[in-house]
């Protein structure tokens, strides 16, 4: 069964957690985004195309009555329902001429908000069911990027979560950003994504793993990116093997387009099982001996297990040389090129962390944004053309057979 998928837009923080709290009693909702005023609440509607917006009225910056105007023009395919006190009625006559198709008077209980939501998508569901178009089943043909490196602080999720979400914004194909620095991966905090259930909740029915049972344990992004976050203890770590990772990959290919593995800095076999099932691995670096050191012991290991020297790029993080190493030094002494560079800008990258707001969203004219939006682009280049190539082989065997 489809989720619902639900926006909360309120300039108080605290209010925001509460109506998280509330809707997570109900499996049917997901919240996927929130939003502290109208105009980030537009910027997100318009990415994550949610079914619905929980709505706030006094708002700085921009109000929920011109955000909800706005939002119904823009999307009309997501529904706005207000949320006010008592005494806003005039607020709430003009928030209803803006396009808002339900109200609800704060405050309001759990029972209240699950019922009008799901009211609420119902009925609009129902109007839709008449112009809907039957869809025919896609066959998917999937790329594994795993983000890889030998040492721990060189930026690898941050790397992993903005190539998923600039790879998910330039396609508008389904990308799974799976976390498996399986003791303290970040990767659901990194974007900011509630978290429900994690990797070592979903091995315990992974006898009956499917594509279905997949969806339910994976959150939304309001990017679109779905992310199976590592996880929350540490010591839970070691209850997940090699063979769960294996299973898992291959459900997640039965439907998305695109996965990204977000890794530990070891060689554990959980991240070697990723490793091996890969199309291409990004190693990541930064300009420093002790990484160099480790990057080269990697890339050795790595030659030992016969992994095609195309399929390994590094990625050169915070890229500089002005702290004495040469990009051409780096390159000679692990006889291996650098194949993108990515430059050091602490304070997007951080405040974006913090925020939840992906650079390659909100800060796409930095260098550090175009940098993995170039990543992204060269990913995709590569698999259309190894789509093309496959398909040119079915036809060629087609014609053979005569099938």
């Amino acid at each position: 069964m489809e989720k619902i998928k639900v926006v909360i837009v309120d300039d108080t923080e605290e209010t925001r957690n509460n109506i998280k709290t509330l809707l997570s009693f109900e499996k049917r909702i997901e919240v996927i985004g929130e939003a502290s005023n109208g105009e980030e609440a537009i910027f997100i509607t318009k990415e994550a195309r949610p079914h619905i917006v929980l709505m706030d009225i006094n708002m700085p910056v921009m109000d929920g009555i011109k955000a909800t105007e706005e939002i119904s023009v823009a999307v009309p395919e997501t529904t706005v329902i207000i949320m006010s006190v008592q005494g806003e009625h005039e607020y709430l006559r003009k928030a209803m001429s803006a396009g808002a198709r339900e109200f609800l008077n704060k405050p309001f209980s759990s029972d209240d908000l699950i019922r009008t939501i799901l009211k609420t998508y119902d009925l609009e569901s129902k109007r839709r069911e008449h112009s809907s178009i039957p869809k025919v089943k896609e066959e998917i043909k999937s790329k594994i990027i795993t983000v890889f490196s030998t040492k721990g602080g060189v930026g690898k999720t941050t790397i992993s979560s903005n190539l998923a979400v600039a790879i998910a914004r330039a396609t508008k194909k389904r990308v799974a950003l799976v976390d498996l620095d399986l003791q303290f991966g970040d990767t659901a905090i990194m974007l900011n994504v509630s978290v429900k259930n994690t990797i070592s909740d979903l091995i315990k029915e992974i006898s009956q793993l499917d594509g279905d049972l997949m969806e339910d344990y994976l959150v939304t992004h309001f990017s679109g990116v779905r992310v199976l976050p590592a996880p929350i203890k540490p010591e839970y770590a070691e209850y997940i093997t090699a063979s769960h990772v294996e299973k898992i990959i291959k459900t997640l290919k039965e439907s998305y387009h695109y996965i990204i593995i977000d890794t530990s800095a070891s060689f554990h076999e959980t991240v070697l099982t990723s490793l091996d099932m890969s199309d291409r691995i990004l190693f990541v670096s930064t300009l420093d001996l002790p990484t160099i050191k480790n990057i080269k012991s990697g890339l050795d290991i790595m030659e030992s297990l016969h992994y095609p020297k195309e399929k390994i790029n590094i990625v050169l993080n915070k890229a500089s040389e002005q702290f004495g190493i040469k990009y051409k030094d780096f390159e000679n002494t692990l006889k291996h090129p650098i194949w993108s560079f990515v430059p050091e800008d602490s304070q997007t990258v951080i405040t974006s962390a913090n925020k939840g707001f992906p650079f390659v969203m909100t800060r796409t004219e930095t260098k550090v944004a175009k940098a993995i939006i170039n990543i992204a682009n060269e990913v995709i280049k590569e698999k259309d053309i190894m789509d093309k190539d496959k398909d040119k082989e079915k036809s060629g065997l087609k014609k053979i057979f005569g099938f």
